[in-house]
C-alpha cells in the first residue's frame, strides 16, 4: 500500500491535506449540518419558537457536544471549548440563521440536495480530524491505555449521538429506548472503527502515516455519506460484514440488523432520523418551520 501511495505522489498532498486549516470553511460546513439535523427533528421547531435560549443549549450541543463529553472523560472542564469565542459566535449566528431566517431561505438554501451533499462532504473531514485529534490527546495523557484512546477517539467522532438523550431533555422529549448505543448509526460505527485505527496508527502498530491515515480515511467516510445522503439510504457500508461478524461470534441470525431496522415498529437511532430523512419529511418540517 505505501508503495502504491508513494507511485501515485499522493503522500505529499495527504501531508498538505492533513495540515489544512478547519476553521472557518469546514468548521461552518460541520455548524450547518448538525444544526440543520437537529431542525429535522419533532418538535425543534415549537422549542425554537417557545424558548430560544433552550434551542440554542440543543444547537451548541449538537455543535460542540462532542469536545464536552471528552473533556468531561479526560478530567477537563466541561466548558472549556466555549473560551473559543469565534466558533461559538459562527454557530451561533448559524442556530440564528437556519431557525429564524425571514422566509426560511437559508434554511432552503443549506437543505437544496446538491448543496447538502458539499456541506455533508466537509463534515466528515472535520469528524475525520477530531478522531484524530482525540485519539492524539489521549494517547499524550495515557501512553499505554489503548482502550482509553479508542474511548476519546470515538467520543470525539461521535459525542453529539452519544448525550442525544440529554439534549432530548432539554427539547422536553425522553425516549431512552433510542440511545445510540443501543441503535447505531453509520456514524458512530465508522466513528469507532476510525478510532481503533488511528489508535493502531498513533501506537505504530499500524505502518501508515497519519496523514495518509487521515486522507484515505476522510475519502472514505465523505464518500460514503454524500451517497448514502444523495439516496436517502438507511443502509450502512459495514452491513455485509457486521451480520457475518455477529453470526460467527454471537449468534446472531444472518441479517438480523437489516430486519429489525425495517421493522416498522422498531425505533430508529436520533442519528439516523437527522442524517436520513426522506425528501418527504424534510419538505413537511418546511413547511411546518413556514
Amino acid at each position: 500500500m505505501i508503495e502504491v501511495l508513494s507511485a501515485l505522489n499522493l503522500g505529499d498532498f495527504a501531508q498538505v491535506f492533513s495540515k489544512m486549516g478547519m476553521f472557518p470553511v469546514f468548521d461552518v460546513a460541520y455548524y450547518i449540518v448538525s444544526i440543520l439535523y437537529l431542525k429535522y427533528e419533532p418538535g425543534s421547531v415549537e422549542v425554537s419558537r417557545r424558548s430560544p435560549v433552550a434551542s440554542w443549549l440543543c444547537a451548541m450541543l449538537y455543535c460542540f457536544g462532542s469536545y464536552i463529553l471528552a473533556d468531561i472523560m479526560l478530567g477537563s472542564s466541561p466548558i472549556d471549548y466555549f473560551q473559543h469565542n469565534s466558533h461559538i459566535l459562527l454557530a451561533s449566528a448559524v442556530w440564528y440563521l437556519i431557525f429564524y431566517c425571514p422566509l426560511n431561505l437559508f434554511y432552503k438554501c443549506v437543505a437544496f440536495l446538491p448543496v447538502k451533499l458539499v456541506l455533508v462532504g466537509l463534515k466528515e473531514v472535520v469528524r475525520t480530524r477530531k478522531i484524530a485529534a482525540g485519539v492524539h490527546h489521549a494517547f499524550h495523557a495515557y501512553h499505554h491505555g489503548f482502550f482509553i484512546m479508542v474511548i476519546v477517539g470515538y467520543v470525539k467522532g461521535s459525542g453529539v449521538a452519544l448525550i442525544s438523550n440529554f439534549e432530548q431533555l432539554l427539547r422536553g422529549v425522553w425516549r431512552p429506548e433510542t440511545n445510540e448505543i443501543l441503535n447505531m448509526s453509520f456514524p458512530t460505527k465508522a466513528s469507532l472503527y476510525g478510532a481503533i485505527l488511528f489508535t493502531l496508527q498513533e501506537t505504530h502498530y499500524l505502518p501508515v502515516s497519519k496523514s495518509t491515515l487521515i486522507l484515505v480515511f476522510t475519502l472514505f467516510m465523505a464518500t460514503s455519506k454524500i451517497v448514502m445522503t444523495a439516496r436517502h439510504s438507511h443502509g450502512s457500508p459495514f452491513a455485509l460484514i457486521e451480520s457475518w461478524v455477529c453470526h460467527l461470534l454471537f449468534g446472531s441470525p444472518l441479517g438480523g440488523s437489516e430486519e429489525d431496522h425495517h421493522a416498522p415498529a422498531a425505533p430508529s437511532s436520533p442519528l439516523k432520523t437527522k442524517e436520513e430523512l426522506s425528501d418527504g419529511a424534510r419538505k413537511r418540517k418546511a413547511k411546518k418551520a413556514e
